[in-house]
């Protein structure tokens, strides 16, 4: 029987609430891609949709952090909500509500524990074992939405190749396939058999809690029974508290009408805020869009509304659904009032029971109602304005995630705008921006020419000192004056607007920044900067302003731990490098210095006290790290008495355009 690989699956209205909750609150994507990745369903979802035709021929999805990544947060978003559109269609009696309760469960558990596992024998893929987990039994949940019993059967009694057959349509690969096709081999025939294979394998009778699982942990991977019987228990503790976290009974009869019912009234909610908002004229200033669309708001609550916009120092009565509107300008500064509060907290307010200021008591003339809700559009750090919704208290909680869906939308919609620019504006402008780019870099080259000559000295003059404390001061003194000329450095390079998707040619940066860390780092006959460049192109996925930070921090320690009697600090490139099936670009930066010191070792990219002495912070590596891990780069470093290696894998623009949207 053939298997479209993309299903339409149940969930249980548990997890997809908290997905759709998450990506409503814009949560980091770690925290929505942990949501999404304990549910089949969206994994199922998500493996076919990233992994399809419409990515073209790239390097397969294996993991719900990648899939994120290649179709990007809105397009995640999209999906989760047409997941949750999808449940609707969905109708589950008693027993098969507690059938797909069971269903989750076992997943969940079989995916921790196979992650778990990976960990523990060193596969170097544990996210692939995880998701892998959460599959193996997919036939299990495709027989809980089928009616007919004759097909519910064959499905249960396939499930192995279901799952092999779905996998190697979705593109993971053979081993993949074979992990999902050989799940319920005999741990006596696993002895030889692929690491994956044998993951998946005793992953799933672990999940189980049987002897029979116990056993084969020892025949299949050597492991004692008291280690496996605590991994056992640490599993069951995780699903446990993911399973409160959610909501999901699972030590009682469980039925999902109710979390369906709440889920339905979400959707629904979203779908009436998104539609109110379109009938409103999104063209123009954003005060204009705001004045548009608190009719939009009176029309999806039933409740006369204000709208307040944010100008200079003052909150500024815009429109309203109340007939007349009054001049009214009150200031944005904290003043007690319901709209005040709401616009410097970013938070919706209610008047509640607490005694009404003046301006709410005016509020409250102005609406005709008992109360207030007063509402902040939250476009990104920036407040432009506030609705003061008139409430009678009864129906608040209801009103307010009907206002707080609004409003989400609302800011998404202000965030994509693109104001209006003739040509002749766009040309001067950017006219203007080199003319004051140019000037910037002559300036920070006049004064990088006493700062070398003052550094140069004092290096000379230390080495005519005997005191040690004296030349410890001067350390600190040429350590601030590299720090100052780094600082400029940085400001002479710095774009006024970082790269994007073209991204930046890596070798060009580093040949740039060579010849002026050449005159503020190793003036010294006795230290050299060496570049060994490859031939091949090095465009990253990144803005030039994160790379040269990463490299002048690298470039500054390395300098700093070469001996004083001089060294050679080395910056290489490679690509393209091919690793954990991605492409990237190598940097390796390395010097032949004393090496990193144990106590620094131990917290290598956390703040720490350095050896720099005092008046130093540590922030150099871990803002490194910071920055390696914003760009989803991979840092590495390898130290001893010979010198100190860092080794950073940048993703290559090509591959990354392939990844994203």
């Amino acid at each position: 029987m053939h298997i479209a690989p993309d299903l339409q699956l149940p969930s249980l209205p548990e997890v997809t609430l908290r997905a759709l909750d998450a990506c409503h609150q814009d949560e980091s994507y770690r925290k929505i891609s942990e949501i999404v990745s304990a549910d089949t369903a969206l994994v199922a979802r998500i493996l076919a949709l990233a992994n399809s035709a419409l990515y073209g021929p790239s390097t397969p999805i294996r993991s719900v952090d990648q899939a994120l990544l290649r179709l990007g947060t809105r397009r995640f978003h999209t999906l989760v909500l047409t997941a949750a559109l999808r449940q609707l269609l969905f109708e589950l009696g008693g027993d098969e509500w507690q059938q797909l309760r069971d269903f989750w469960r076992h997943s969940l558990t079989t995916a921790l524990t196979a992650r778990a596992l990976a960990t523990l024998t060193r596969y170097p893929e544990p996210d692939e074992a995880f998701m892998l987990g959460m599959l193996h039994n997919i036939g299990e949940l495709i027989a809980i939405k089928t009616p007919a019993t004759e097909a519910k059967q064959h499905y249960l009694d396939h499930q192995s190749d279901i799952a092999a057959e779905l996998v190697a349509s979705w593109g993971l690969g053979p081993m993949a396939a074979d992990a999902m096709r050989y799940q319920q081999a005999l741990s006596s025939e696993l002895r030889d058999a692929g690491h994956l294979v044998k993951l998946i394998s005793l992953a799933t009778r672990l999940a189980l809690s049987d002897a029979a699982g116990i056993a084969a942990a020892g025949t299949v991977f050597g492991l004692n029974e008291e280690l496996t019987r605590e991994i056992n228990r640490r599993i069951g503790h995780e699903v446990s508290g993911m399973a409160a976290s959610l909501g999901i009974p699972l030590d009682e009869n469980y039925c999902g009408e109710s979390a369906s019912r709440q889920l339905k009234q979400t959707i629904l909610r979203q779908a009436m805020a998104n539609q109110a908002i379109n009938l409103a004229d999104l063209t123009g200033e954003t005060e204009d869009i705001l004045a548009e669309t608190v009719n939009s708001l009176t029309l999806i609550t039933g409740l006369p509304a204000l709208c307040f916009g944010h100008t200079g120092e003052n909150l500024v009565l815009l429109s309203g659904t109340i007939g007349d509107i009054p001049d009214l300008a009150v200031t944005a500064k904290p003043g007690g009032s319901v709209l005040t509060e709401a616009f410097i907290s970013g938070l919706p307010v209610s008047l509640g029971d607490r005694s009404p200021t003046v301006l709410d008591r005016q509020l409250l003339s102005l609406l005709h109602t008992p109360s207030i809700l007063a509402v902040p559009v939250n476009n990104g750090g920036d407040c432009p304005g506030v609705f003061a919704l008139g409430t009678d208290n009864e129906h608040l909680p209801t009103t307010l995630e009907l206002a707080d869906i609004f409003t989400a939308q609302l800011a998404s919609v202000l965030a994509d705008r693109v104001p209006a620019q003739t040509d002749a504006e766009a040309s001067t402008e950017g006219l203007d921006q080199e003319i004051a780019r140019d000037r910037l870099r002559k300036q920070v080259h006049e004064v990088s020419n006493p700062l070398t000559i003052i550094r140069q000295y004092i290096y000379q003059l230390r080495g005519r000192l005997e005191d040690a404390g004296v030349q410890q001061e001067l350390d600190v003194i040429r350590d601030e004056l590299d720090r100052a000329g780094n600082l400029l450095l940085q400001m002479s390079h710095t774009d006024s607007v970082d790269q994007g998707d073209d991204g930046v040619e890596l070798n060009a940066e580093l040949e740039s920044l060579a010849r002026i860390l050449e005159d503020s780092l190793f003036s010294s006959d006795s230290r050299s900067l060496r570049l060994s460049l490859c031939s091949e192109p090095t465009r990253v996925a990144a803005g030039p302003t994160r790379i040269r930070q990463i490299v002048i921090n690298l470039v500054r320690n390395a300098a700093e731990s070469l001996a004083d009697d001089g060294g050679t600090v080395e910056i290489r490139t490679s690509s393209p490098v091919w690793q954990n099936h991605r492409t990237w670009v190598e940097l390796e930066i390395s010097d032949t210095g004393r090496g990193i010191p144990g106590e620094v070792r131990d917290a290598l990219f956390s703040p720490v006290k350095t050896t720099k002495g005092e008046g130093h912070s540590g922030l150099g590596l871990s803002i490194v790290k910071q920055l390696v891990d914003d760009m989803e780069g991979i840092i590495a470093c390898r130290t001893g008495q010979e010198g100190t290696t860092f080794r950073i894998l940048l993703p290559a623009a090509s591959h990354k355009k392939n990844e994203t949207d």
